[in-house]
């Protein structure tokens, strides 16, 4: 028997999404930010652990298909700080930007504080200030309880 060949390679997807440099075993929790089950038919390539020149290892998202709405970026950009999204067509990246953190986060995740007035029925929306990047941490401009990354990754 000859030599087989080792290493898998994922084809290129003609239209749709890939978000890369994703922070190494986040795939999965961009996958919940997607809402990306499986179940739709639709064509996703997973990739984790992968070596990068940049980061050391990282995960790779290929969504056929389907352009991300700027409220999944934010989400993303709170999952994976470092990812860049890739939109293509016709087998080309038309257009390629890096998600960024904005100075605040609004209306997406919940304040881990149960006291909070957030958290109540009084009609306050969740806001937060980003206090650093890596890892992600996030104040609560209403009772300053801090919330870290694995609380944030819960969320979703």
């Amino acid at each position: 028997m000859g030599d087989v060949e080792k290493e898998l390679r994922v084809s290129k997807i003609k239209t749709g999404t890939v978000i890369d440099h994703i922070t190494s075993g986040k795939a999965l929790a961009v996958l919940r930010i997607l809402n990306i089950t499986g179940q739709t038919g639709a064509i996703i390539s997973i990739l984790m652990n992968v070596p990068s020149k940049m980061h050391g290892k990282k995960d790779v998202i290929k969504v056929e298909n389907r352009k991300l709405t700027k409220e999944e970026v934010n989400k993303i950009a709170l999952a994976a700080p470092d990812a860049t999204i890739n939109i293509i067509k016709n087998f080309k990246v038309t257009e390629k930007k890096s998600v960024e953190l904005p100075e605040f986060i609004e209306g997406i995740i919940k304040c881990s504080n149960p006291g909070c007035i957030t958290n109540t029925s009084e009609p306050a929306i969740p806001r937060f200030r980003i206090v650093s990047k890596t890892p992600v941490n996030l104040r609560c401009v209403y009772c300053e309880r801090i919330t870290g990354e694995k609380e944030l990754l819960a969320q979703f």
